[in-house]
């Protein structure tokens, strides 16, 4: 079956930087769409960096950057591991959130989490000093 496993978060102060892990079992990533998302208490779920499903290109080509995420967050697959990296730097209070990673066969541009099937359980992110 499809399962992903997310791991990596933790609390970390201001300015500090992080690196989410997700791991993929039961299908091979490298040819699904990957995202990330987070959700703050009391607030919707959000899109941070996402992955779409089209094949034809490199992988900076076919990720979508969320404004909170640019010249922040970067994403990465290690497609041997079977695994997908965030990593944070510049971490700030309001980057406090679950983050999720999720997945999907054909997800497209954006980070639309109607689009997306599969999903991990999420890890905790706190910034705080």
């Amino acid at each position: 079956q499809v399962q992903l496993v997310e791991s990596g978060g933790g609390l970390v102060q201001p300015g500090g930087s992080l690196r989410l892990s997700c791991t993929a079992s039961g299908f091979t990533l490298s040819s699904y769409a990957i995202g990330w998302f987070r959700q703050a208490p009391g607030k919707d779920r959000e899109g941070v960096l996402c992955i779409s499903s089209n094949t034809i290109g490199s992988t900076e080509l076919n990720t979508y950057y969320a404004d909170i995420a640019k010249g922040r967050f970067t994403i990465s697959r290690d497609n041997a591991k079977n695994t997908v990296y965030l990593q944070m730097n510049n971490l700030k209070p309001e980057d406090t959130a679950v983050y999720y990673c999720a997945t999907d066969p054909s997800a497209g541009w954006g980070c639309y989490e109607n689009e997306y099937d599969y999903w991990g359980q999420g890890t905790q992110v706190t910034v705080s000093s």
